[in-house]
């Protein structure tokens, strides 16, 4: 199994595509396992001529726990979570490559691209925010994951998982709900650790804001959200498009939080557009 060798973390990774074609690294959001990037979906980028790495965060999936069932603090930063991107690049050999993160995977996607741009060729940040401002956070403070989380059984997981994407507010398009279901089973069965969720919201919490830095930015950059996002509002989607000078902004009407299946595709082609833009720059 293909893990990173770092001394600072281990971290379990997958990929994609031919060696020869520049890399893409996808970055899961909070709580989220690799399975979040669906092999179909990597299947457009490397069809278009991206090699591409998944892998999961730490304290998700097979990659390394910060503490036990009932630490709700790993003692680490976002910043320490971005340089796990690096620590992948570094395993693989890679001075740089494009980066795209859903959610909290922008914005540890963020913090590399602000502290090391030399490593990264462009960015893909999608459904994400540049801080924790009431302006962009919906859903408040959270405060059950300040405690140790009840665990529940498989079955009582994937039932929850049928039941909130079924119980969402229905849009344009399908919301896949065995989809999400067996995605649920597969994660629980990889990894069940929800608590590592909860140390991962200890290092938002602790996060600084970020947009002002953000204008150091100068990559050819993807800012892609969800108009009926119920989570990170998209105004902040509009905030770091004026930011990060010549972004390119998508405000996807009757998107929520999590990407269709339906726009998997025009969202592949807008992150190899990027891609080639900053390949055509280099």
């Amino acid at each position: 199994m293909p893990y990173t060798e770092s001394a600072a973390v281990r971290l379990y990774y997958e990929e994609f595509g031919s060696e020869t074609d520049p890399l893409l690294v996808l970055v899961s959001g909070g709580g989220a396992q690799l399975l979040s990037w669906d092999e179909e979906f990597i299947a457009h980028l490397t069809d278009g001529g991206l090699r591409v790495v998944r892998f999961d965060n730490r304290d998700t999936g097979f990659s390394e726990r910060f503490g036990g069932e009932d630490d709700v603090d790993g003692g680490y930063d976002l910043a320490d979570m971005g340089d796990d991107i690096l620590h992948i690049l570094d395993h693989l050999g890679v001075d740089s490559a494009h980066i795209a993160g859903h959610s909290m995977g922008g914005m540890m996607a963020q913090t590399v691209a602000i502290a090391h741009p030399e490593r990264v060729r462009s960015l893909g940040l999608l459904s994400t925010i540049p801080g924790r401002s009431p302006r962009y956070v919906l859903h408040g403070e959270r405060p059950e994951l300040l405690e140790a989380p009840i665990r529940v059984t498989r079955e009582q997981a994937v039932a929850f998982a049928e039941s909130a994407v079924s119980s969402a507010p229905r849009g344009r398009y399908d919301p896949q709900v065995q989809w999400h279901v067996a995605k649920a089973g597969e994660a629980y069965d990889r990894g069940y650790a929800p608590e590592g969720y909860a140390r991962q919201w200890a290092a938002l919490r602790r996060a600084p804001e970020r947009l002002e830095d953000l204008r150091s930015v100068a990559l050819p950059t993807l800012v892609f959200h969800g108009r009926d996002d119920d989570v990170l509002h998209w105004h902040s989607a509009v905030d770091i498009a004026e930011v990060i000078a010549g972004s390119e902004l998508q405000v996807q009407p009757d998107m929520g939080h999590l990407i269709p299946h339906e726009l998997w595709p025009d969202l592949a082609q807008a992150l190899l557009r990027t891609a080639r833009r900053a390949e055509e720059q280099r």
